[in-house]
């Protein structure tokens, strides 16, 4: 069941013009312990909302506790901030401390993490929340999973969150493997997968190949895939492409937006899906006809 006043909250943040122009002290006093008071926690009690958090002579924003023991590090930056540039040393904090659970966030998007998880920093991410792209209802259940005091103290936010963890690490896993297992098939044929592709040549055309054939078919495919993922479009000659570092497609990772500029009038929009629909109807106006 949703925490209704939970989801009031969240409706209210997303209605809120000034979010976008909060700082990190204003993001902290308005978006997040308000989100962590609706969530069950205490934020006028040292014990539980333990702000300015020392960790080897670094501070951490927020440490959630119970009974004197460190459940979660919570990390704020300002509206707008590169999250990415914190979250090393968010993790390594936590790692330090033993924290199972920690957050990463703006006010606008909320990075989760299981820091004791092995991995690289950003495989240690579970779960992304982002407050104008996702539905308010969606929002609020993943707070209260993750982050109400209730889950917390009682194990189930570590438990839902390697749930999940676990859940994307097998898809990854399968992702990578996929091409290989389908290499394997289609370059050593089961005699089964030889047969179906026979009959099924038989059905259509009258005539069933040989199993020699039908092999020499799949390797075929095998290497014309092969041919075609090495040019990347076509085995036609293709104009040199420019390269496009790494770190200019990651420049607005973790970013929030207030408003952008083009055709040298200026569009105030709240979030990246936003630009991206304000800029099709734009195209749209402009060129109806094609």
């Amino acid at each position: 069941m949703v925490n209704e006043e939970l989801l009031g909250l969240v409706d209210d943040l997303k209605r809120n013009g000034q979010l976008l122009t909060f700082d990190e002290a204003t993001t902290k006093l308005a978006v997040v312990l308000r989100v962590l008071k609706t969530l069950g926690w205490d934020p006028f009690s040292v014990d539980e909302v333990h702000p300015e958090y020392c960790v080897g002579g670094k501070k951490v924003d927020f440490a959630l506790k119970q009974n004197d023991k460190t459940k979660v590090f919570l990390e704020v930056k300002k509206i707008g901030e590169d999250l990415e540039k914190h979250q090393e040393q968010l993790l390594s904090y936590s790692f330090q401390e033993g924290v199972k659970l920690a957050v990463l966030t703006n006010g606008i998007s909320w990075w989760f993490y299981l820091p004791l998880r092995e991995g690289s920093w950003e495989q240690r991410k579970f779960y992304t929340i982002e407050m104008f792209d996702q539905e308010s209802k969606d929002i609020a259940e993943k707070f209260e999973a993750f982050l109400s005091k209730d889950s917390v103290v009682s194990g189930k936010a570590i438990e839902y969150a390697e749930r999940i963890y676990k859940s994307k690490e097998s898809q990854e896993l399968i992702e990578r493997t996929l091409p290989r297992a389908w290499e394997k098939i289609i370059t050593e044929p089961d005699e089964l997968l030889v047969e179906l592709l026979a009959d099924t040549v038989e059905k259509i055309c009258g005539y069933k190949p040989d199993s020699e054939t039908t092999k020499q078919f799949l390797m075929q495919v095998y290497q014309k895939e092969r041919a075609f993922s090495t040019v990347g479009t076509s085995p036609q000659k293709q104009a040199p492409s420019k390269q496009i570092s790494p770190t200019s497609l990651e420049t607005y990772t973790g970013k929030s937006i207030v408003a952008f500029t083009f055709g040298g009038r200026r569009y105030p929009v709240h979030s990246w899906k936003e630009l991206l629909i304000t800029i099709a109807n734009l195209m749209l106006s402009a060129h109806r006809e094609q």
